[in-house]
């Protein structure tokens, strides 16, 4: 079904009366006009708790965090003691765990009923499924009877396609207005446009419009409306979020996305903020403007509080990101053993988390508990879901004749290395769509495949890290010199054999007896868009996707990781293991690769 809403054809949305149930406020008459956002944002279908580590009462602690049950919670909670609650979620809801692959969006679209959005900005990872799949994802969310309106003013789709069945507006609408204690709020929807049309898979016909030019004739426009208090909500980068907020004129909030940032005060913690929450910037009218945005999976709630003065212009914002914590909570002793703090212990970290407003110990809520659960009690089922099928063992292996195989037909892998990893490397160029070439260490495929069907859990078990894909562009020279810092450190007495390197449109030889630097050598490319292999060019540009494991200079990938700080890298947030299930469905067989496409075509081992 489309989506049957209020507000279907016309392109103003009006809704009056606010969330919370202490409307406490004397009216419009009032000098001043204060209006709290909940807000969220790259949920990416982590609905279910993790573990976040932090340094607290004096040692590393680790809790359980995060999970939608204790979004809605938290919501819920700041929701009943605050006035003129707006509740917003900033893009990419799904795509990244098994409960989406398993489920298509529907468990994602359940809980999101239970917080009951006032608006959901579409991320471009809401098109990993193309029109239609977003179409499906929206369907599940309108069935849940809060009739959350999508927000994106700068994407078009055509009339006639699954998102503007009948008419432009059908699915996505360009802002609502929300009217509360007298006084009108708009909000704006932005998604990040280029990114969106070239590495996600929407339809060739939908449009994707300059996100500046886009928002201020949105602003405009419900400006001329007599609307005053402007929130744009973006999926488009904290920092492209902070020039957007200096560009433009009538803004007075952007709650943003994509950029996964976590802002506020955690250095005492052990993590890194990317600003302060919320962050002030000067609109071009030169009036203060209020940037916010909640990290990523479900792990913080953003609480923005925003005072407008009778000019309608923003007097002051303040607030709090509230980390998600569970009070299951493990430390490790002297001898790397891990324990659960108790008595005096246990107290000093509750008394930490306490005294910080940013850090909360979250129950779950139960009615989100409860269906969460139930679609964890089906993952098993999904689990043993066929995707594909192996036509022969694909071997497991690190350095080529190391023997890591556990299947009695991988006797012999000396020359060329294992199978698997060289077809990861192929899944990650099939789901990186800026991608030329690929690059996947060796230790993080984990399983041989044997011949016979792939499941879903297959996939997961193979690839088993909580790791995206992350697009890096870099020079042929750099490119030598990545593969050679890997293969070195895969040899090193204090490395690791996990960082050899296997690749998808790249190949070569190695040589350990030859110097350092010059051990793995005739390195040939045929990227993406050609059909023969040539000679790789030291002067030539090259968009190279891997794990954000290696990105970050991790494993010996060390130019990885200064490519990487030179702001040359974009994290697509695609997961990774996902990108293996997508391959083998699309593919249908996998076999070894042809003897041409190992990217290690020779091997010579150290001398001894």
């Amino acid at each position: 079904m489309f989506r049957k809403t209020a507000w279907l054809a016309i392109p103003v949305v009006v809704l009056v009366g606010c969330n919370s149930d202490n409307d406490n406020s004397s009216g419009p008459e009032n000098a001043a006009f204060t209006m709290n956002i909940l807000h969220i944002n790259d949920h990416h279908s982590n609905v279910e708790e993790g573990s976040q580590a932090l340094t607290i009462a004096g040692q590393e602690t680790e809790f359980s965090a995060g999970g939608f049950p204790r979004v809605s919670a938290k919501i819920a909670e700041r929701e009943a003691e605050l006035d003129n609650v707006l509740k917003l979620h900033a893009g990419d809801a799904i795509t990244g765990t098994l409960y989406f692959t398993s489920f298509e969006g529907e468990a994602d679209a359940e809980l999101m009923n239970q917080v009951c959005f006032d608006a959901f900005a579409l991320g471009n990872h809401e098109f990993d499924r193309g029109d239609e799949g977003l179409k499906k994802f929206l369907d599940l969310l309108d069935s849940g009877g809060c009739n959350t309106p999508v927000l994106a003013a700068n994407v078009k789709p055509q009339v006639g396609t699954p998102l503007a069945p009948f008419a432009e507006g059908d699915y996505i609408q360009p802002y609502i207005i929300k009217e509360m204690d007298g006084e009108k709020v708009g909000i704006i929807g932005i998604d990040i446009a280029n990114k969106t049309r070239n590495s996600s898979s929407p339809a060739d016909t939908t449009e994707f419009l300059d996100e500046t030019e886009t928002a201020q004739t949105m602003i405009d426009e419900l400006e001329a409306a007599g609307v005053n208090k402007i929130i744009l909500l973006t999926h488009y980068q904290y920092s492209n979020d902070l020039v957007l907020a200096e560009n433009l004129t009538g803004v007075d909030v952007i709650i943003g996305g994509d950029s996964h940032t976590l802002l506020g005060d955690f250095a005492d913690y052990g993590l890194t903020a990317g600003g302060p929450y919320p962050t002030e910037r000067t609109n071009a009218d030169g009036d203060k403007v209020c940037v916010a945005q909640a990290w990523q999976y479900s792990r913080v709630v953003g609480e923005l509080n925003v005072t407008w003065n009778a000019d309608g212009t923003v007097e002051s914002c303040s607030g709090t990101p509230h980390l998600l914590l569970g009070d299951t909570i493990v430390r490790e002793d002297t001898n790397g053993d891990d324990y659960t703090p108790e008595g005096s212990e246990a107290q000093a970290i509750l008394d930490a988390v306490a005294a910080d407003p940013q850090l909360s110990i979250v129950q779950p809520d139960t009615t989100s508990a409860q269906i969460l659960a139930y679609y964890t009690n089906q993952l098993d089922n999904f689990r043993n879901e066929v995707v594909g099928t192996a036509t022969e063992d694909l071997c497991l292996e690190r350095i080529p004749g190391q023997g890591l195989s556990n299947l009695p037909s991988c006797v012999d892998t000396s020359t060329n290395g294992g199978d698997i990893a060289n077809l990861v490397a192929q899944a990650f160029l099939f789901l990186s769509k800026n991608a030329d070439v690929s690059i996947q260490n060796a230790g993080g495929v984990r399983t041989d495949i044997a011949a016979g069907n792939i499941t879903i859990g297959d996939a997961y078990t193979l690839l088993p890290f909580a790791n995206t894909l992350v697009d890096l562009t870099m020079t042929g020279e750099e490119i030598r010199q990545v593969l050679n810092e890997a293969v070195n450190f895969a040899h090193a007495p204090d490395g690791s054999s996990g960082a050899y390197p296997y690749a998808a449109g790249l190949r070569w030889d190695v040589d350990m007896t030859r110097a350092i630097g010059e051990r793995l050598f005739n390195i040939e490319v045929k990227s993406r868009d050609e059909t023969q292999w040539r000679p790789l060019d030291d002067t030539e540009t090259l968009n190279v996707v891997t794990n954000s494991f290696t990105a970050g200079g991790r494993d010996g990938y060390i130019t990885f990781g200064t490519v990487s700080d030179d702001g040359r890298a974009v994290d697509t947030f695609l997961d990774y293991a996902q990108s293996f299930v997508d391959y083998v469905v699309e593919r249908g067989t996998l076999s070894k690769p042809a003897i041409g496409e190992y990217s290690t075509q020779s091997y010579i081992a150290p001398a001894n």
